[in-house]
């Protein structure tokens, strides 16, 4: 596994978390229809890109030409 997959796991459960302990802190009401779902999809989205190398950001910008970098 590289860095850049552990990255995006760790950076995806982090998000996931943190809008969990808000939810059941009762800081915010996830049952509601808001922003904070599109924040709880792009938490999903890195944590299995981590795993998968599916991410659809890369599929986007790849098609209008941006070229991958080297990784540093």
């Amino acid at each position: 596994m590289t860095i850049e997959r552990l990255v995006r796991i760790i950076a995806g459960f982090f998000i996931m978390l943190s809008l969990a302990l808000a939810h059941f802190s009762g800081s915010v009401d996830m049952t509601q229809a808001s922003w904070l779902w599109f924040t709880a999809f792009v938490g999903f989205n890195l944590f299995q890109s981590g795993f998968t190398r599916f991410c659809p950001m890369d599929i986007m910008l790849k098609k209008v030409g941006i070229q991958p970098g080297c990784g540093l």
